[in-house]
Order: structure tokens, then C-alpha cells, then sequence
């Protein structure tokens, strides 16, 4: 695979997409869940894809159970809990593994791609990001702690 257009993830639905749907857009790519420390950084994703979706963001959701059972709950419930907490309007996709034997192949990819510090390739937490580029590269990875907000200057020079 040589770029994220190679792939494609199951929606909230079920419906097998092609990130190729996505081709020239900036990728923010999230792995998050609902019952997390990190969950209320929806918020900020969510006005980073309001404010920067004209000129070429999407934001991309993968619910993730891996992390201390922290995503318990199937798509419905999910993207009930996103619509209505959050306001969530970007894609959220169907629950995957970031990590390990059955991890899909995306973050199998984006891990290889960018990895963490010290060279590591698993994801240590929910709310770990990836920036992709219009040209379906992979430009950064960026820690749990790392706010949405934080990252709007590197996405704008990218747009």
C-alpha cells in the first residue's frame, strides 16, 4: 500500500468506504472512544472540521475498545453518543483494533508510516492522530495529549 487511498474502513453503518473517497482533502486521522480522559477533545475535532472543512479537512473517527474497555458500545450507540454529546458532524467509522493481531490494516499503515517516539509502532492510547496530506501522505502523529486546537497551524499549512 503506498498511500491511505489503498484503503478502505467500515462505516457506522457497516458500508465498506474508500478512503479514496477522500483523495486531495488534509486527513486528521483519530482513534477515540466515549469513556475516555481524552473524550472531550471531540469538541475541539469537531471545530476543526467545522472551521477547515471548506478549504479541505476531514476529520476521520475509529472508535477503539483496546484502551481499558474505554469504547464498550456498538456503532448505534456510538454515533448516538457522538451526534448528541458532541455535535459530531465528521465521518465516525465502525469500531476497529489499532494494535495487535486483528488491528486493520490502516494503522498497521499509519503506524509504519509515522512512528511514536523512540521509533515505536503501537498506538499507546485513545486519541492518538495522524495528519495525512492532499497527496495521501502521512505528515505527522501527534500523543493523546495533544489538543485539537494544537494542531490547527500545522493542518492550515498543509489546506
Amino acid at each position: 500500500m503506498k498511500s491511505i487511498y489503498d484503503f478502505t474502513a467500515r462505516d457506522a453503518t457497516g458500508t465498506e468506504r474508500s478512503l479514496a473517497d477522500y483523495r486531495g482533502k488534509v486527513i486528521l486521522i483519530v482513534n477515540t472512544a466515549s469513556k475516555c480522559g481524552f473524550t472531550p477533545q471531540y469538541e475541539g475535532l469537531e471545530a476543526l472540521y467545522r472551521d477547515l472543512q471548506d478549504r479541505g479537512l476531514v476529520v476521520l473517527g475509529f472508535p477503539c475498545n483496546q484502551f481499558n474497555k474505554q469504547e464498550p458500545g456498538n456503532s448505534d450507540e456510538i454515533a448516538t453518543f457522538c451526534r448528541l454529546t458532541y455535535d459530531v458532524s465528521f465521518p465516525v467509522f465502525a469500531k476497529i483494533d489499532v494494535n495487535g493481531t486483528d488491528e486493520a490494516p490502516l494503522y498497521t499503515w499509519l503506524k509504519a508510516q509515522a512512528p511514536g517516539v523512540l521509533g515505536t509502532k503501537s498506538v499507546k492510547w485513545n486519541f492518538t492522530k495522524f495528519l495525512v496530506d492532499r497527496d495521501g501522505s502521512v505528515r505527522s502523529r501527534y500523543a493523546p495529549s495533544t489538543k485539537p486546537e494544537d494542531l490547527r497551524g500545522e493542518i492550515e499549512a498543509l489546506l
